[in-house]
């Protein structure tokens, strides 16, 4: 996945993904539409960001959820 907005840098929040040029999370957008926001809500709010970056951000987390592997831990009683 070739990414134009998304940027991680270990000087930067820990290098946790962000918007480049930014110190917005990722995480921070996937929160917030998980509140209830819209991308037009976003945009508003980070005036920095464009509909596309927001966009890419959600494009990323699928990309890294895709590849997670799942692992059932059972629990002994």
């Amino acid at each position: 996945m070739k990414l134009k907005h998304i940027h991680s840098d270990p000087e930067i929040l820990g290098g946790k993904p962000c918007i480049k040029g930014t110190r917005i999370s990722v995480e921070l957008i996937l929160e917030t539409i998980a509140n209830g926001a819209s991308i037009t809500d976003i945009v508003q709010e980070f005036p920095k960001l464009s509909p596309e970056a927001v966009q890419e951000a959600v494009l990323y987390a699928v990309s890294v959820l895709r590849d997670e592997i799942v692992i059932e831990v059972k629990s002994v009683a």
